[in-house]
């Protein structure tokens, strides 16, 4: 009975796959694909659009609702050692990394760091909005704070003063003689102490070394303020009635004599 039973399951495995092998060697159907242009060729679908056009409003009427006031237009391209808008952004960071540091009883902020190509648009003089920090900032960097040793923080210098871009600060004052070379250097109106700790505003991607910034590989101290930059932008034009932004003393090269 045992081996009649071994034969009957061995038959039924030998049927099974012959069967399974004959499947195998059916056709298979070859997939089609087709190309569709996105472009003005194409129309929208009413049903959907008159589906998000409520959620659409609403996110305008956030967006484009005003702010701040801008009295003149404000750039990133006027000026060769500081700018408008880069003045802004750098002065912006600086007060919000403060508000955080006071609300947690951290160290005061000394200085702020940006990166020229960081800013992706202008503002336009009247009336600014939330609109404004997105075409401005579209990027998700957050704003964080960097410990820095003095002795670092003149490395930094050294690369402000030879970049060939003005990347926005703010806290600190840079003078240049008129061939080029470092005359001075003061922070919050005192000269750099080598052994101090500094502590930095600036962006998460920054921090990381972007834009060749590898000075911050000598941090001591990372803290996170729990802000995206554009969002810091926002609360300082909530809290601004009216933006100043223009090119001052900063960061500036002597006359040639």
């Amino acid at each position: 009975m045992k081996r009649l039973f071994f034969k009957l399951f061995i038959t039924a495995c030998l049927l099974s796959g012959f069967a399974g092998c004959k499947q195998g060697h059916q056709p298979r159907a070859i997939p089609q694909a087709i190309q569709i242009r996105i472009d003005s060729s194409l129309h929208p679908a009413d049903s959907i659009d008159a589906f998000i056009q409520p959620y659409r409003s609403r996110l305008n009427a956030v967006l484009d609702t005003p702010l701040s006031f801008a009295p003149n237009h404000i750039t990133k391209t006027d000026g060769q050692w500081n700018t408008p808008l880069g003045n802004l952004m750098a002065d912006l960071m600086l007060d919000r990394a403060n508000a955080v540091a006071r609300m947690r009883g951290d160290k005061k902020v000394d200085l702020a760091l940006h990166n020229f190509g960081g800013m992706r648009s202008s503002i336009s003089k009247g009336p600014v909005s939330e609109r404004n920090a997105y075409e401005v900032m579209p990027f998700e960097n957050r704003l964080v704070v960097v410990g820095m040793p003095g002795r670092a923080i003149k490395k930094m210098v050294g690369f402000l003063t030879t970049a060939s871009r003005p990347h926005p600060v703010s806290g600190i004052e840079i003078v240049l003689e008129a061939d080029g070379s470092l005359k001075s250097t003061r922070i919050q109106g005192q000269p750099i102490d080598d052994e101090r700790i500094y502590y930095v505003a600036t962006s998460d991607y920054l921090m990381g070394g972007g834009d060749r910034m590898d000075f911050f590989k000598e941090r001591v101290s990372i803290s996170d303020t729990g802000y995206k930059i554009r969002n810091a932008m926002v609360d300082y034009f909530k809290a601004i009635d009216t933006l100043k932004a223009g090119i001052d003393n900063r960061f500036i090269q002597l006359d040639t004599l």
